[in-house]
């Protein structure tokens, strides 16, 4: 009988290849990142491949993703017609505008994150939320791999349907314990 790997604690006695094996949460990463000294910041994978990269020896991998400069943000009083400026976050202020407008369904979902984050000074609200109805009822969207849980938990619901709360984290926590490369990625 085959015994399942254990996930080893996160020390530098790890090379990037075992480190790449198993789930970790970001909160432990970013523990791990600032006690071997590397930047802590980023996504949940640009930080595992950095860390990676240092438990291997090597310099940190390039990010590809943009350096925004600091842009003045919104403030209220917002209108439709107000532009969104370059560098735009998604704030608190236009979650409240958007519920506002849109109803208590609207979330800054990957659709809306990028149309905020594309924006260059052109477009307004107004075009934000014609963009937000267009993303809508177009069936379940992909979730992105950073996304662990999210993907786990919609397929596992697909599984089971009938499952109930607890089962499904019992579940997760057994699926996170194994090594990536001995999962059933269906």
């Amino acid at each position: 009988m085959l015994i399942p790997a254990q996930r080893p604690p996160l020390s530098d006695a790890l090379t990037g290849t075992e480190f790449r094996r198993w789930y970790w949460l970001k909160d432990e990463l970013v523990a791990f990142a600032r006690v071997r000294g590397i930047r802590s910041s980023d996504g949940k994978d640009e930080l595992a491949e950095r860390i990676a990269a240092s438990l291997d020896g090597s310099p940190a991998p390039a990010t590809d993703r943009p350096v925004r400069k600091a842009a003045r943000q919104l403030a209220p009083p917002l209108t439709p017609d107000t532009v969104i400026p370059s560098g735009q976050r998604c704030s608190q202020v236009l979650r409240e505008w958007f519920a506002a407008e849109i109803g208590p369904a609207f979330h800054f979902d990957a659709a809306m994150r990028e149309f905020i984050a594309n924006a260059d000074g052109t477009v307004t609200l107004t075009d934000a939320v014609t963009a937000w109805h267009a993303t809508r009822d177009t069936g379940p969207k992909e979730i992105g791999a950073q996304f662990e849980f999210n993907r786990f938990t919609r397929r596992w619901h697909e599984e089971q349907p009938e499952g109930s709360r607890a089962e499904l984290l019992e579940a997760w926590r057994e699926y996170r314990a194994l090594p990536v490369d001995e999962r059933d990625r269906a």
